[in-house]
Order: structure tokens, then sequence, then C-alpha cells
């Protein structure tokens, strides 16, 4: 890892062998943040940087007083991955964003005074709650599977070097108002609690399958025919009751709803099996998070667009979106003119192109203590099945704590998401706060989920999904694989992200 922090300042401009605008990175060590006007993203964190956020125009001229020529692939606020994968990829990205931080919605808010703010609770944290630069809170709760799609993006990109992370100690799902771990290797089936003798063998025989299922080996399938045969069949074939059904495909699989269960078995088996190999990897959970919170995920990106001559500009308002015969040609911001090929942004630019999908709430809360029988865990996943609640959609909890460095010493904060289903949100959650009580402080945030209405084929403006309720990175990659495809014509190759010179270090902490 290193030891410095990273800060991309507008003092000086370098240009690039294609003209790209570059700034150094300059080097500091932690406590020595210089001064920054305006500045954005404080911290403690080995990969805190910081733009002005003045904007570029008025230090580099980025933009000038007239517009802008060249060729950009055009971002616009939250899409950071895509902005560092399409620099790796040759492509000259201009990053703009209208808010003063990385990241959008996917941002963690530091100092906690913000998070009032953010919420408009005017009387501000109590002195409980410590120092507010202790803090670095989530608007959008996430873990990453350790072997899962996010992951071998970090890896192959290099972005590790920049990130660190710790295994999230313990993934329960709820069963009759009580929380159990998820069992995931033939030797937790046998000991857990939730299932009797003769289910647990059943349930060990169903791992042992889906452990030795390979898809090119029909020696494997044991009568199963994973392109036809429904999952709801494979269930009936190893007498599965609906308990083990509930955790096997909301809590293994990690699906939000239960329309898996009469599609191909085939994507749900590796989804089993990407749990299990997550698991293996680090032990104790499948689940990864880094320190100092979700939002050094987008500012390690940003690093990786900036070092293949990405120019980002913060606190940037963006006026209109410019078309011509029903392409995008360019993005007016200030008066100026970006001009570009393709532009990537998230539904909030381009309200006339995309449509509702639903709303999701989630409900951050601020706890004194861990959560009840995970063993004293300083983070965990719960996942609360739609069938247990009465519901269409599962309900999910993520916790994080100090341990972490995104809370003061002694604290944890959980947050819990749903799929909106009725008129009364907050109360469609109360199965999840109930698990968290007693709850120091509640943040209540409903929003809309948007889907684009077309494909970005034609009008080369290729806008992502909103994140949904789940707490974890896997739809999210796949978005962004879906829009990596749209844009460049061919589907997105781990291999071919990878970086030049060595293979980066990942070794998560485990404690």
């Amino acid at each position: 890892m290193l030891s410095s922090l990273f800060t991309f300042l507008p003092s000086k401009v370098m240009r690039g062998s294609h003209g790209q605008m570059k700034c150094p990175p300059l080097h500091f060590q932690p406590g020595d943040q210089p001064g920054m006007e305006g500045a954005v993203r404080r911290g403690q964190g080995p990969s805190r940087f910081a733009v002005s956020a003045l904007g570029w125009r008025a230090r580099q001229g980025c933009l000038g007083d007239r517009e802008v020529g060249g060729q950009w692939t055009l971002l616009l606020a939250q899409e950071c991955i895509l902005s560092g994968i399409m620099s790796v990829n040759g492509k000259k990205v201009l990053h703009m964003d209208r808010n003063p931080y990385y990241g959008g919605e996917s941002s963690s808010i530091t100092p906690l005074e913000e998070l009032y703010k953010r919420f408009q609770l005017l009387e501000g944290p109590p002195e409980a709650m410590g120092r507010g630069r202790d803090w670095n809170v989530d608007l959008i709760p996430k873990f990453l599977m350790a072997n899962g799609q996010l992951v071998k993006m970090l890896l192959y990109t290099e972005v590790t070097r920049y990130l660190d992370f710790k295994v999230v100690e313990g993934s329960f799902v709820y069963k009759g108002g009580k929380i159990y771990k998820v069992p995931s290797t033939e030797t937790e089936a046998l000991a857990s609690n939730l299932m009797g003798m003769f289910e647990k063998r059943r349930f060990r025989k169903f791992l042992v399958f889906v452990a030795n299922f390979d898809e090119n080996d029909p020696k494997t399938f044991e009568g199963v025919d994973p392109q036809s045969t429904s999952m709801r069949d494979v269930y009936r074939k190893f007498d599965l009751g609906q308990d083990v059904i509930d955790f096997t495909g909301h809590a293994l699989a990690l699906y939000r709803t239960d329309d898996y269960l009469d599609q191909p078995c085939l994507e749900t088996i590796n989804r089993i099996k990407l749990y299990s190999e997550s698991l293996a990897r680090y032990g104790k959970s499948p689940y990864l998070y880094p320190l100092y919170g979700l939002g050094e995920l987008p500012q390690g990106f940003a690093r990786l667009s900036a070092i293949y001559g990405g120019t980002y500009m913060l606190n940037k308002p963006v006026d209109d979106i410019i078309m011509e015969n029903g392409k995008v040609v360019g993005v007016k911001s200030e008066g100026e003119v970006a001009r570009c090929k393709q532009l990537i942004c998230d539904p909030s630019y381009v309200p006339d192109r995309v449509r509702k999908a639903g709303q999701v709430i989630r409900i951050i809360c601020i706890l004194s203590h861990p959560i009840k029988n995970t063993n004293d865990a300083n983070s965990c996943q719960i996942i609360i099945p739609q069938n247990q609640v009465n519901r269409k959609s599962d309900i999910y909890v993520c916790m994080i704590s100090y341990a972490h460095n995104v809370a003061a010493q002694g604290k944890y904060i959980a947050i819990a998401s749903t799929t909106v289903e009725t008129a009364e949100p907050e109360k469609e959650v109360e199965p999840a706060l109930e698990l968290l009580e007693p709850i120091d402080q509640k943040f209540v945030a409903i929003s809309d989920l948007y889907e684009p209405v077309d494909d970005g084929s034609e009008s080369q403006v290729f806008c992502s999904c909103s994140y949904d309720a789940t707490t974890h990175f896997e739809t999210t990659c796949n978005d962004i694989k879906d829009i990596y495809k749209r844009m460049v014509g061919s589907a997105f190759d781990f291999e071919n992200m990878k970086r030049r010179g060595g293979k980066a270090d990942f070794c998560p902490h485990r404690s």
C-alpha cells in the first residue's frame, strides 16, 4: 500500500503526448495536508485525493473561454469506474461532476456534521458521537465479493495500490425473527441451526453437487440440464424445504426476488459457486470493505484515469447536452463547450432519457453496540428473505464500524435498505430496524430508481442505472460491463484490463 496521500491540485499543467491536460501528483504524508481552497474530500485514508472545488477552468484554462476541440469520451458525475477503464483503453477522457467531491451518490460523507446537514437535522450531532472528522458515512452501502467482478477490476487495473480493505466478519440470514450464520460449506451445513438433521444432509448433497458442477463437463450434471432445467426443479431434485430455498436463493445466490426459480439453473449455480469461492479466499465471509468508506473506490479509479491522461473537473455544473442530428456532440458548462463523441452519465443528467423503475429506501443508523447474535462482529451483512416477512423483495442490512475508520471509537453504522412496495416505506424495513435496537440516530432516504429508455447506440449517450437496494456490487458491475459493450461493440474482457507492469498486491486485513 502507498503510505502517502495523493493530491491533484490545479497548480501546474502538463501536455501529454496526445495533447491531454495532465496534472502531476503531489505526495505528502498523512497529517500534512496543505490548505485547499474550497477543498473536497478531506480525510486520513491512504488514497485520499483532493481537487479544487472551484473547478479547473479558472486556474488551468482546461476549457478556456472557447470551445475545446478533440474527441473526448465525456463522463458526468459518478461514473468513475468507467472513466478509469476507458482511460486505460486509450480513450481521451474528460470527467465533469457538479459536486465538489468524487463519487456522486456512492460517496462517503465527512465530517459527521455534513451528514446531519444533508438530512436537515439542524441541531447537529451530540458530543457523544465523538469528533466529526472521525466519520465517513456511505450514502449507498455496498460490500465487495472477494472473488467478484469489482475486485477483479481493481486487481487488473491495479487500483488496489491506492486502497486498503478488511474482510467483513460475518454473513447472516433472517428466519423466524432470529438471525443465523449463512452456511455455505459442507461443514457449516452440518453444524447450522437453520436446518434439522435430515435437511442438513440433503443440503450438504446439494452443496457437493454445486461445488463439483462444471458447465463444460456433462459428467457433473447429474441429470440436470443447465440450459433448460429450472432452479425450482433442482431444489426439488434434492428435496430441499422452503426455508433452505429461501436462504440459498437470497443469501447465497443473492437474488432480490423469487423470479429466478423458473429460469434455467446455470446462473444460480454459478452465483452460489461465486459465493463459496469468495468465502474460501479469506474466510469469515465472502465480503470485503475498504477502509475509510466506499468513497475511496471512485477516488482510486479517478487516480487511475488521471495517470492515463484523464482530466477531472469537480464542482462543474452541466448546463446543456448538445445534440446534432440525434447524436451527442458536446456538453455546455458556464458558457463553455467540451466537444465529445460519446457521453456517459447517471440518470440525473438526462431525465428525458430515463424511466422510473421503482424506489428504494435506505435508513442509516448510528449505533453504540454491535448487532445482537452476530458474535459481536464489527462488520456483517444480514439478508431478510422476502418470504420471511411476506414481501416481494428482500430487506438488507450491512454494518461497519470504527474498525474500518468510518466512525468514532466504539460506534457502529448499520444501513437497512429495500425496494419500496407500499405507501409506507419506513414500515417496510421495521423487521431490520428491530434487529438494530437501540438506535442512537436514524437518517432516512427514499430514492427513485431509474433506468435508461434506450441503449444509447443512436445518440451515443450511455446512461447508467440507479443503485439498487442490494448490499453488493455485482449488479453495478453488470451495468458497467453492459455500458462498456454498448460503447465499444465488444464484451468486457478482464484480461485486457491488466495494466502495464507488475501484479498488484491484494491482502485485506482479517481482523
